[in-house]
């Protein structure tokens, strides 16, 4: 049996520009905003939004490419940003790799910027992103699900399962892995596997991991499918633990939703993609911890 998500709000995009969104987070330092990104076939750009779905523009991040961008987190800066020491920072990962043929996979991260004015403004980043290429220890993975640890700042990827009996893992690369902005050789760097979740993967029933979140206490991780979102207590090493018995059923609440982020301790935000005569939603459900 599953416990059923509650749905508080659902909106639709106004920017039609955002048409597949897959990856959603929530600003803590401007009110109200959230900040998407499209999926494969886009340029680097972040679309500002809220709740109700309002055009708040678009930022080009500065020194970014978008090959297949697929999450996005907010969390503390890396240590290439020190001179901004109490800025949030925002991670885009250029993860995913439909055919698990991609010899390495990318995150960008550039502090946090203001969101644009007007619908129309598309403003570029004041900072170049900083780059970190890296790869797996096992092979390529289909990877959609990235989250930053507020408490020590290392990533975390999830692969999401997409080959026949594949187990869905947990990676790790610490935060001493990032280099400055201008180091243009940049190297790659393997991901530790941490562990693998108790998460079975299951097509027919949307069970592919699409998104991940921490909460910005650090003491709650959401892991979300196609229809379900799944809760952990982050332990030693990043380990995760189950912080329920069952997971919260969000299937029939979009279609093709991918991202996730924690609006508040027990409320997310979902986003999904557009359809050909329907805009995407931005959905807003309560899963009691």
């Amino acid at each position: 049996m599953f416990a059923t998500a509650l749905l508080l709000l659902q909106a639709t995009f106004e920017s039609p520009r955002v048409v597949e969104s897959s990856g959603v987070a929530v600003s803590r330092a401007y009110p109200d905003v959230l900040w998407t990104h499209n999926d494969s076939g886009d340029g680097p750009y972040l679309y500002a939004t809220d709740l109700h779905g309002k055009d708040r523009g678009a930022v080009q991040v500065s020194g970014a490419q978008a090959i297949d961008w697929e999450d996005i987190s907010l969390g503390p800066c890396p240590f290439v940003f020190r001179a901004q020491p109490r800025a949030s920072c925002i991670y885009v990962a250029d993860t995913g790799d439909n055919l698990e043929l991609r010899t390495f996979v990318t995150v960008y991260v550039v502090p946090e910027p203001h969101p644009p004015e007007r619908a129309s403004d598309t403003l570029g980043v004041t900072n170049a992103a900083a780059v970190l290429n890296l790869r797996y220890p096992d092979g390529s993975h289909d990877v959609e699900a990235v989250y930053v640890s507020p408490r020590d700042t290392a990533l975390y990827f999830i692969s999401k399962g997409t080959r026949h009996g594949d187990a869905i893992r947990l990676y790790r690369v610490d935060r001493k892995a990032w280099r400055p902005p201008a180091d243009t050789a940049t190297s790659t760097v393997v991901a530790t596997l941490v562990q693998t979740l108790d998460i079975r993967p299951n097509p027919e029933e949307g069970r592919l991991v699409t998104a991940a979140s921490a909460r910005p206490d650090g003491r709650l991780v959401a892991v979300r499918t196609y229809s379900e979102i799944y809760l952990f207590y982050p332990g030693i090493g990043g380990r995760l633990l189950p912080a329920r018995e069952r997971p919260c059923y969000i299937a029939g609440l979009e279609i093709g939703g991918e991202a996730i982020d924690f609006l508040n301790d027990s409320t997310f935000v979902l986003t999904s993609e557009a359809g050909r005569r329907r805009p995407g939603t931005i959905d807003t459900v309560k899963c009691h911890i």
